[in-house]
């Protein structure tokens, strides 16, 4: 599929990014992967881990659609994984959060469009489903961008659909990294914020597979969902530092107890296949209607029952103690 491609990705040192371009240069015989991101040490560190003929380094942010739009040209397929992402930072900084997550989508789609890029994937999160926060509520909009987008390019060859999925193992910033660090200073607890939490669970490697296959699923206008199991945060404490006790420190700015990937609200949109859900568009393109029952794999899929909700405290799986030390130990891998 990205044989003789060239593929970008924004946000291409993060580590969505570079787990993905380690997984097309092994798999694939990319003509081009771009890296498009603003931080030059980074793409500096980068470029010495990743230094095959065909990798390029633009120095660039999504805030500026000019950049982006030289970035593209000759472009197959964009990812698009840049993002401010951490809740607090956004509660304490909203325009800055707006500027890169709603304004810096929307110059991805045009640029995207302008230079008849074949296939856009945007990733998401389980936080722009009912958000609670403005991280959730910025990629909220971006999804509904990126799917409005696919009525903007007429008869143009772009399509454009979106990855939504929960908390990925060991990424910088994650829970699994700030326990680890606390563990080897020497902790006598650990902080949680609340014994009932819950979460999606997902590693990096699967993250960048869900995305990789669903480039050859989609229709565009979908939302691809993976079915993945939970983890109580409690019981993730417990696993990694065994014997050591917990202390509850409270719900942070804008978190939330649970998090949810199909709202109850879409459930008369949402489709079940074996191993993810798609939430079909709310809206008709000019394209006309895809058979979203149906992906471009020839794999089929069933309505969900009407009130459905995939929910990170009620899934129908969640990861026991061994379970969680072999998902972290996968991370690491």
């Amino acid at each position: 599929m990205f044989d003789d491609k060239s593929i970008l990705i924004t946000g291409g040192t993060g580590s969505f990014g570079k787990k993905y371009t380690k997984t097309i240069l092994e798999r694939y015989k990319p003509r081009r992967v771009v890296i498009f991101s603003r931080d030059e040490l980074k793409q500096f560190e980068m470029s010495h881990e990743f230094n095959a003929s065909q990798m390029r380094y633009f120095i660039g942010d999504v805030r500026d659609s000019e950049r982006l739009r030289q970035a593209m040209q000759g472009i197959d397929t964009v990812i698009h994984a840049a993002a401010l992402k951490q809740v607090p930072a956004a509660e304490y900084n909203p325009m800055e959060c707006i500027k890169t997550n709603i304004h810096g989508a929307e110059n991805v789609i045009k640029a995207a469009i302008e230079n008849k890029v074949s296939r856009v994937m945007a990733l998401s999160t389980d936080k722009a489903a009912n958000p609670i926060n403005l991280y959730g509520a910025t990629k909220l909009a971006s999804d509904k961008l990126f799917v409005a987008a696919n009525n903007m390019v007429g008869t143009g060859p772009t399509r454009f659909s979106v990855v939504r999925y929960g908390n990925v193992v060991g990424s910088r910033g994650s829970v699994v990294p700030f326990f680890r660090k606390l563990i080897d200073e020497g902790a006598r607890e650990i902080p949680v914020t609340d014994e009932r939490m819950t979460r999606f669970w997902i590693t990096l490697q699967e993250g960048v597979d869900f995305v990789l296959v669903n480039l050859e699923r989609m229709h565009g206008g979908e939302i691809f969902v993976p079915k993945i199991p939970s983890v109580r945060i409690a019981d993730l404490a417990e696993a990694m530092a065994p014997g050591v006790p917990i202390k509850i420190v409270g719900i942070r700015p804008g978190e939330k107890l649970h998090e949810v990937m199909c709202p109850a609200d879409d459930s008369h949109l949402t489709v079940e296949f074996d191993d993810h859900y798609v939430i079909r568009p709310t809206i008709k393109f000019y394209t006309g209607d895809a058979d979203y029952l149906k992906n471009r794999r020839g794999e089929r899929g069933e309505p969900v029952a009407q009130g459905f909700e995939y929910n990170s405290g009620t899934n129908r799986r969640f990861l026991t103690a061994d379970e969680i030390k072999a998902y972290n130990g996968r991370a690491d891998a």
